[in-house]
């Protein structure tokens, strides 16, 4: 559709919307993704995502690759995005005219990929003289949650798991988010993509290690979980124990113990994440309890944090896949909060790799 080989597009869309309302339009470009998404009254509309695959034969995202890609798929994904929300509107103009606010990703990420999406949504701000917004994308992962009927009652609990975050939020309200654990070093992302090489899988190799860990013995080996305080996480010590591991075994030992391998990884990581939930519900009493962010794409995360939620009496929150990984409408939703709240932007605002809450 966009001319590049490389490059798959997913939708995700509800069925027309008909009435008023507060219509944002909300861009995201945070890494390797180009999404936009139109929420009215917060109900998502459409969420268009341009995915770059140019990166696997890298082995990890290229950030001059991606903020290139970025250029070039930004206007047919939000060109996309409105004709597929408003599609009883005959032109492009006429859909822009509906928009109330333009919302976009504007920390943290690779500054490139940002700063495309940045400078998009200020110019179209700016065209359409409407306000601006700007989200966190660790915010906007949160309150992917609260996309759709079955939403959590505050205050609850999120345990955000991405490839470059791990975190635990305690959410109060939809702006009323804080960080009560989080990784000393590396994500839990970092470590199933990094496990992942060790074992020679391809890039992105996370969701291979869930793949072949369907069929093999969770409990075929054992690898260290690091002993860290409160509710803060550490994979970094993980990874040199998987990677000592392998070093020491037999060639071939890869091949005919892979199913097993991956499963004991993915046990692994789940382990010490759940944990930490269960501490964290020890200190907090709170008992609703979501995840978010990429890896919360992982089967074998969701499915034992539903268990461990049956077992433990918690109401459990697991978003639909299309809102796990990068994507606009998670940025539409939180913008939608902080539209009513009166937490605009001006036009000086510029995109930070790194940003704090």
């Amino acid at each position: 559709m966009f001319g590049n080989s490389d490059l798959t597009f997913e939708t995700n869309s509800a069925p027309p919307f008909r009435g008023g309302g507060v219509t944002i339009l909300a861009i995201e470009s945070s890494c390797d993704e180009t999404s936009a998404s139109v929420c009215v009254d917060g109900k998502i509309l459409s969420n268009f995502i341009a995915n770059q695959t140019v990166h696997e034969q890298y082995g990890g995202v290229v950030p001059e690759l991606a903020s290139r890609a970025h250029m070039q798929n930004i206007v047919p994904v939000i060109d996309a995005a409105l004709s597929t929300a408003f599609p009883q509107l005959p032109t492009p103009n006429s859909r822009l005219q509906t928009i109330d606010a333009i919302a976009f990703t504007q920390a943290p990420g690779l500054i490139g990929s940002l700063l495309v999406g940045t400078q998009f949504a200020k110019s179209l701000a700016l065209s359409l003289n409407k306000p601006l917004i700007a989200v966190h994308h660790m915010q906007a992962h949160v309150l992917a949650n609260l996309i759709g009927d079955d939403k959590p009652e505050f205050p609850f609990l999120c345990l955000t798991v991405s490839g470059g975050h791990t975190q635990i939020v305690l959410a109060n309200s939809p702006l009323d988010l804080k960080v009560i654990g989080e990784t000393i070093d590396d994500a839990a992302g970092e470590a199933f993509d990094k496990s992942a090489k060790i074992l020679g899988l391809p890039y992105p190799g996370g969701p291979l290690i869930d793949k072949y860990a369907k069929e093999g013995n969770p409990l075929a080996f054992k690898f260290a979980e690091p002993q860290i305080p409160e509710l803060n996480f550490s994979f970094s010590g993980l990874k040199t124990s998987i990677l000592y591991f392998i070093q020491k075994q037999e060639p071939g030992f890869i091949e005919q113990n892979l199913n097993d391998l991956c499963a004991s990884i993915q046990y692994t990581i789940i382990n010490i994440l759940l944990k930490k939930v269960k501490k964290a519900v020890q200190q907090t009493g709170v008992k609703n309890i979501c995840i978010a962010g990429g890896v919360s794409a992982n089967s074998g995360l969701r499915t034992a944090l539903q268990e461990m939620g049956e077992k433990h009496h918690w109401k459990t929150f697991i978003p639909k896949f299309e809102y796990c990984t990068d994507n606009a409408a998670m940025i539409a939703i939180t913008a939608y909060y902080k539209y009513f709240a009166g937490e605009f932007s001006s036009l000086e605002v510029g995109p930070t790799a790194r940003a704090e809450w």
